[in-house]
């Protein structure tokens, strides 16, 4: 390594002596007591697989091996008595030859970590991710489809950062070393390098709500990555002050209902009434559709409490609530729409007003807004896919209201000043669909 610093890799070198000679990475035991020697120890495997907690028994259980390359370690879920999936972007025939010595049912996938997906694979109960992540030019990317397809539990394991930095420089701080050729152990397939805090936040960042460290060993340090909150959250009694609720659950970056479950980068809005508690990042819990969200930021804004967080990965396709949880109190729920797409079979203009006087098929340019009441509009019409035009020119929709007893939403828009003077058609459009332009007349 550059620099005189130790080479983190000293010991893939002796790995890949051994590999050579016998042709396995991983070791097995063989029925008749017959044993094969890979590069790796069947001790160093089975200390492996015993930093996580996972459980002896796992009938009933579904388990997703990542990188599975030789396969023990999705053989010995499946001897724990999980139903396994293992997968490689490699295809590795010793794999077949090991399922056939062992007589396995595993059912062996070639496919990158880029195209998990819960729709295609579905969902586990345990997803193991061990000595996979160094060896991604997206670890970010890859953690949030790994979250993606766990129903709680992901046991993380990665080459980390340790004891060969600079002069003022950590190993407590959230860093990372990229590699653009085979600078790390002469491999051009290892990316990355972390600190172990850069590794948990990397994995709290992807979308799991809890991240614990667990062990620091050799070549790396192993996480237990979590989706839920703890059980008992919430669970005792709060304060009788506390109050916590729920004004509005938005998109961050449009102000919608609408979510995207594949979008790295759908944050939810949550405005919210807190009294009688102290709120940060580390004491407000989101949940949205059953899984935890860690806050990435918790504050006032304009007077009002507002806590964005990553929509979870994964989430099925649907309407789902969110929740706060904040010193032992527990918030109202309101739901936001994922993946569901924008129909509507007809619209119809009811009635137009100015938004401001009220006054019928006018609108002042003085006052600057419009609001009209529009039937046909499904629930998940928002501010963001609901647009109005004013002279053939789109207006800046506002607010959409909820459906009134006779099925009409109204709609309220920021009319633009330079709209021309005179009767003007006025039209809106929702997913493909527009209603009937009706005269509007525009008021210097």
């Amino acid at each position: 390594m550059a620099g005189g610093f130790p080479d983190p890799f000293a010991y893939v070198h002796d790995w890949e002596e051994k590999l050579g000679q016998s042709g396995w990475w991983h070791s097995f035991e063989l029925p008749g007591g017959r044993t094969i020697q890979g590069a790796m120890a069947l001790a160093a495997q089975k200390m492996r697989i015993g930093q996580f907690p996972i459980p002896a028994d796992l009938a009933g259980k579904r388990v997703l091996d990542i990188g599975a390359w030789d396969g023990w370690f999705a053989m010995e879920m499946e001897r724990r008595g999980a139903e396994v999936v293992a997968i490689d972007s490699r295809e590795n025939p010793r794999f077949y030859e090991i399922r056939e010595l062992l007589g396995s049912k595993v059912e062996y996938r070639q496919l990158s970590v880029y195209e998990l997906d819960p729709n295609q694979i579905g969902r586990f109960d345990v997803v193991l991710f061990l000595g996979v992540l160094y060896h991604l030019k997206h670890p970010l990317l890859a953690l949030e489809r790994v979250c993606s397809v766990a129903k709680d539990f992901v046991a993380v394991e990665s080459f980390v950062l340790k004891d060969r930095f600079r002069p003022g420089v950590a190993e407590d701080q959230p860093l990372m070393e990229f590699y653009e050729n085979d600078e790390l152990g002469g491999q051009f397939d290892n990316w990355i390098a972390p600190t172990v805090p850069c590794l948990m936040a990397l994995c709290r960042a992807a979308g799991f709500a809890r991240v614990e460290l667990n062990n620091l060993h050799e070549y790396g340090a192993a996480l237990n990555c979590y989706r839920n909150w703890p059980l008992d959250e919430g669970t005792g009694a709060a304060p009788a002050e506390t109050k916590l609720r729920i004004l509005g659950a938005f998109h961050q970056d449009n102000g919608g209902l609408n979510f995207r479950s594949s979008s790295s980068d759908d944050y939810v809005c949550c405005q919210f009434v807190a009294d009688g508690v102290q709120l940060s990042v580390d004491s407000v819990r989101a949940e949205v559709g059953g899984f935890g969200a860690r806050p990435v930021f918790v504050g006032k804004v304009d007077g009002c409490w507002q806590a964005n967080f990553k929509l979870p990965p994964g989430l099925s396709a649907g309407w789902h609530p969110v929740r706060l949880c904040a010193s032992g109190a527990a918030s109202n729920s309101f739901e936001i729409a994922v993946d569901l797409p924008c129909l509507a079979g007809s619209l119809e203009i009811r009635s137009l007003r100015d938004g401001v006087d009220w006054q019928p098929d006018r609108i002042s340019l003085q006052n600057g807004f419009v609001s009209a009441w529009i039937q046909g509009l499904p629930p998940n019409a928002d501010l963001h896919n609901v647009r109005i035009y004013v002279a053939g020119k789109r207006q800046f929709t506002t607010f959409v209201g909820p459906a009134g007893a006779d099925g009409a939403r109204q709609v309220n828009a920021r009319v633009m000043p330079y709209t021309p003077p005179g009767t003007q058609p006025f039209h809106v459009e929702f997913g493909g669909i527009r209603t009937a332009p009706v005269p509007v007349q525009i008021v210097p």
